[in-house]
């Protein structure tokens, strides 16, 4: 089995994240459980977040506050993307929890969204459902940065949606909205509700939400580095 290992501490560079995340390219998630010590499920439709949380472990991340990046001191998000033969996403990719109150003041410069999107480690993973969890391989990790065009379109996405929010349509928005950014129901399980503004101002019960970025966006940074 190819080797690697597990560090605890942050990593300081760029240099140093890559060399990390290179040693478990080739690997399965299996592999790398086991020397983490950490238990594979036998599927995620419970466990969405689950190969995210091992190769954070494996690369010692540690954001703690979820608003900050994975590596802080650094400035790089991670983000795992489960991918077909054809090298094709197989989902979107969840990026952070959306404000639906006290949004006055926020801007895409300050965003959360551009925050996290600044530079990201992407790490691609086998993700077919015929592949059982401990088998998927890991394939090669890379460092990715929003080019103008990309974080152009991108802000247009946020600031449409954000209007919408803080005019009171949350229940309108669908998937459809926005060409790369979209916004989707994001909770543990259905029941979970937070408070948004309505029509009239009036403050409402409503699912908490997510921004998500399209796969037709994905396969484009795919595309780019493959």
């Amino acid at each position: 089995m190819k080797q690697f290992k597990l560090l605890k501490s942050e990593p300081n560079t760029l240099d140093e994240l890559l060399i990390r995340a290179e040693t478990l390219a080739g690997l399965t998630l299996g592999e790398v459980a086991e020397i983490a010590n950490i238990k594979v499920p036998s599927n995620f439709k419970r466990e969405k977040g689950w190969t995210g949380q091992l190769i954070e472990t494996c690369l010692g991340a540690s954001a703690g506050s979820k608003t900050r990046q994975d590596f802080a001191k650094i400035g790089v998000e991670l983000k795992t993307i489960p991918i077909d033969k054809y090298g094709h996403p197989l989902e979107t990719t969840y990026v952070c929890y959306a404000h639906l109150t006290q949004i006055a003041g926020i801007e895409w410069s300050n965003s959360n969204v551009k925050n996290k999107l600044q530079q990201v480690l992407w790490v691609p993973i086998q993700g077919e459902r015929t592949i059982t969890p401990a088998n998927r391989i890991i394939g090669t990790p890379f460092l990715w940065a929003l080019n103008n065009e990309q974080e152009k379109q991108l802000q247009q996405d946020w600031e449409e949606l954000m209007d919408m929010i803080a005019l009171g349509n949350i229940e309108e928005i669908t998937a459809r909205h926005g060409q790369y950014l979209q916004l989707r129901p994001k909770a543990a399980n259905g029941s979970a509700v937070t408070t948004a503004v309505g029509k009239n101002g009036q403050s409402i019960q409503t699912r908490p939400r997510g921004f998500y970025l399209k796969k037709d966006f994905t396969q484009q940074i795919l595309d780019n580095r493959f």
